[in-house]
């Protein structure tokens, strides 16, 4: 920070960048409109904000009143000259207003004051804005930016003390009335714009959140009108007009991203409007028939049949058909099948994706046989497994079942307890499914085999009379061999349902997007954890609008696309009970699930139970180098407990998140009671790696893995076949077919890798971890070193990965796909790449 005399002169220049260029709008006449305004530079008027005197009311002194001029331009940015005409005692600058008197807004991304500070490389006093500027009657106080610096509340220069608790009362807002496009408010509210009552009761889905019945993590608030069916539900935007609902403007996409984005997501949408899929009554597109059938999806697409664009009522959707001519289902190839089109079949690669897939977070060991259940037996009944040793002991390399166990060598991917309770109600729907149990043996080469699947189906006679199951174990020829492999395919729909709802949406968009409202509502950008975190918040509030608007509202694209269908947001809320923060550390998490024990021998301090785990084993890396890095940048500001004790914004954000944020959860135990810089770095450390490494590992290998729905099937039609039945011989006759018959269809199939391919996709304007948007975003030079350090530990995770994914001797990192395992490779290209961990949940 300059000294005072430093700045005790009458006149300081500066530097204001912005860009004139509006967000990209999907509107009903056009596809795609793209404006740019003329912004006059005597109708922006800046006053700087003293730090050092103040007035009578003991607020900083304003300086006189400016404007812009000398414009010149760089792209999209507009660059503007700037004097400042100061009084000789107005001291350090700590802040400054900008007034904006012209008839739209801009996007105001900094302000350089050309003064002396203490290190010459700063090259000024920086004010990092990043924020868009409307016309100044749009606000009811004014737009304020603040210097970047970070001060902790008791730190903070007196006479901006105002100005900063003014800032987020502003951001808070009142609680009522409409929120528009230029407000800045963030606020909570409850899941209740899922369903649209208005159209009847097929579209009626229980509000989220506020209820023992149905707990959930807030979302942010959007104030549409409540529907007129249903005061408590939120009315609904037509989808044509989802990319205009309300989030505060800042945390909408940046044009680049936008145009990104809506390049892709029309294919989504032109799909879900052209089919009109309760208009088009027994109009179907055609069914796969074999494997080779999908693969021209990836060649020369397939073509969308001469009535549909006759009966589509949209203009946009005819003339973006049209307009793409015959490759508009056209997709890339994905990883999975780009070496070797069958490999994904084998039995080493169902397993290893368990490892090194797009869901490798549910793997557990077992530690008792047979496996047991935590439903409640009162309700359910019995749920003890079918599984004998019979079944499996055979294929323990000459162990006992005991044996193995003691021996850490059992294992199970387990989706009994998750789906048993909903399966009469899925099962009355479209979808057929089983609840699974899926054990596995660690073998001595550290590659795991498949033993045995369990399917299992709700007891005729009633819940409380247990269950029925049927047990399958690995078969290699005939008949046998493709019932194994449509055990398996039931499997992978259960876990493509639970990665999709649970560990993606739950475990880090939902749960995170009240974390990104507290730290909004209660931190000031100047506090230190504010500018350490917000880089992690980047988009959240945005996408999680827009899948709240398409992907997860009654009869979205989720509901369409995976096996729960009406009931999937509501099986997330029963995960949610279990969602426990602490537990939400890497360690944490793959100690309680079995996977490695606690060893204070060991460098991370846990040792895992399968060494070839590529995600554990790179995620603890990553998560070591976050850790090392929050703790360094806290350090710096908080000397002492008691600092954190007695910080108020702090304390009130914390308090805010459990109670407010998390507020179904607000009475557990285990919240950190956020006294110690221990409980402050392991909570920073948490929110963090959810937002980036955590996201990264299970979402951008969706359309890598899972763009093939044959490895990777959301839906299941039918049951097993039954030996007599029609189906038992289609299978026999057409193994291809009877397996294509069993899974996803082919339209949902077209609309579910369509939307997987939206979210694999880096943005162009993407910031990995380790960076900033802004070598500017603070002027602490032990911050930026400390930055720099974790950005070279980085480099140095980066360059392991490569090593490990080139030596054979680990297996799980490659596997029969000739796939290198690359979803927590720190940096990536734009684009599809199966790599990259963003800083945030963006997409």
């Amino acid at each position: 920070m300059a000294s005072t005399s430093k700045l005790e002169r009458k006149k300081i220049n500066g530097t204001v960048v912005l860009m004139k260029k509006r967000a990209l709008e999907l509107v009903p006449s056009e596809v795609v409109q793209q404006q740019t305004y003329e912004i006059l530079g005597d109708k922006v008027i800046l006053q700087l904000i003293s730090s050092v005197n103040g007035d009578s009311e003991n607020k900083g002194k304003l300086g006189n009143p400016t404007h812009l001029r000398d414009e010149s331009k760089v792209g999209d940015e507009s660059k503007f000259s700037v004097t400042f005409d100061l009084d000789e005692e107005f001291g350090a600058p700590g802040a400054f207003i900008i007034k904006n008197f012209n008839p739209s807004e801009f996007f105001l991304k900094k302000l350089t004051l050309e003064v002396e500070v203490d290190d010459p490389s700063h090259g000024g006093m920086h004010f990092v804005c990043n924020s868009w500027v409307y016309p100044a009657e749009k606000y009811k106080s004014d737009r304020i930016f603040f210097v970047n610096q970070a001060w902790l509340p008791s730190e903070t220069p007196v006479k901006l003390c105002w100005y900063r608790e003014e800032e987020l009362l502003n951001l808070r807002g009142n609680g009522i009335g409409k929120l528009e496009e230029w407000d800045r408010v963030y606020d909570y509210a409850y899941y209740n714009d899922l369903g649209d009552p208005e159209k009847g009761s097929t579209y009626v889905r229980p509000i989220l959140g506020g209820s023992t019945k149905y707990p959930y993590p807030r979302r942010g608030r959007t104030s549409r009108p409540p529907t007129k069916t249903d005061p408590n539900s939120e009315s609904r935007l037509p989808l044509l007009m989802s990319f205009g609902i309300y989030v505060p403007r800042d945390e909408k996409f940046a044009p680049l991203k936008m145009k990104d984005f809506i390049r892709i997501a029309l294919k989504v949408i032109v799909q879900l409007l052209v089919p009109e899929l309760e208009s088009l009554g027994n109009i179907k597109l055609n069914e796969f028939n074999s494997f080779e059938d999908i693969l021209k999806i990836y060649g020369g697409g397939i073509n969308l049949p001469e009535y549909v664009l006759q009966r589509s009522s949209t203009e946009m959707v005819k003339e973006f058909i049209q307009s793409s001519g015959q490759e508009f289902l056209k997709y890339p190839m994905p990883q999975v099948i780009k070496e070797d089109k069958s490999a994904w079949r084998t039995d080493e690669e169902f397993a290893r994706e368990m490892l090194a897939g797009i869901n490798p977070v549910c793997i557990c060991g077992l530690k008792e046989f047979p496996p047991t259940s935590k439903l409640d037996p009162k309700v359910y009944g019995d749920q003890t497994s079918n599984i004998t040793r019979e079944h499996i002991q055979n294929q323990l390399d000459g162990l006992t079942v005991a044996e193995a166990i003691k021996a850490n060598q059992l294992f199970i991917l387990n989706h009994h307890d998750t789906l048993m309770p909903y399966m009469r109600q899925i099962n009355m729907t479209s979808t057929k499914i089983y609840a699974s149990r899926t054990l596995l043996f660690l073998q001595k080469d550290g590659t795991l085999k498949p033993l045995s699947i369990e399917l299992s189906l709700p007891h005729p006679d009633g819940d409380q009379h247990g269950f029925i199951s049927k047990v399958f174990t690995p078969q290699e020829y005939g008949t046998e061999a493709s019932i194994w492999q449509l055990a398996k395919a039931y499997v992978a729909v259960n876990d493509s349902g639970v990665h999709q709802l649970i560990s993606h949406w739950l475990h880090t968009h939902a749960t995170i997007e009240p974390i990104v409202i507290a730290t909004n509502r209660q931190l000031s950008v100047l506090h230190p954890i504010y500018k350490l975190l917000h880089p992690h918040f980047r988009d959240t509030m945005h996408i999680n609008a827009l899948a709240r608007q398409t992907l997860l509202n009654a009869r979205g694209i989720l509901e369409q696309t995976v096996f729960p269908t009406k009931y999937a947001m509501e099986m997330t809320s029963a995960a949610y009970k279990d969602w426990v923060f602490p537990e939400q550390a890497l360690p944490a998490d793959l100690i309680k699930r079995g996977v490695a024990i606690e060893d204070s021998e060991s460098e991370k301090g846990i040792r895992l139970l399968i060494q070839d785990y590529p995600y554990a084993v790179d995620g603890l890396e990553i998560w070591s180098a976050i850790k090392s890095w929050v703790q360094e940048y806290c350090t710096i500001y908080y000397k002492t407990d008691d600092m954190i004790q007695k910080d108020t914004e702090f304390q009130a954000w914390w308090k805010e998140l459990q109670e407010e944020g998390h507020g179904d959860k607000k009475d557990e135990p285990w919240w950190p009671k956020m006294q110690t810089l221990k409980e402050l770095t392991d909570s920073c450390t948490i929110i963090i790696w959810i937002a980036s490494a955590l996201h990264a590992a299970i979402n951008f290998g969706q359309y890598p893995y899972g763009g093939y729905l044959p490895n990777r099937p959301s839906m299941s039609q039918r049951l097993m076949p039954e030996p007599g039945s029609p189906e038992y011989e289609e299978l026999k006759m057409n193994p291809e077919k009877g397996y294509l018959s069993t899974i996803t269809p082919q339209l949902q199939t077209l609309i579910g890798i369509s939307a997987i391919e939206i979210l694999s996709t880096h943005s162009s304007d993407e910031i990995y971890l380790g960076q900033r948007d802004t070598p500017e975003w603070t002027n602490d030079k032990e911050s930026l070193q400390a930055l720099e350090r974790f950005g070279k530990k980085l480099t140095e995770i980066k360059e392991k990965i490569i090593k490990m994914n080139n030596d054979k001797k680990w297996k799980n990192r490659m596997g029969p796909i000739k796939m290198p395992y690359t979803l927590l490779y720190p940096i990536s290209e734009p684009g599809l790449t199966g790599k990259g961990i963003p800083n945030s949940v963006s997409i």
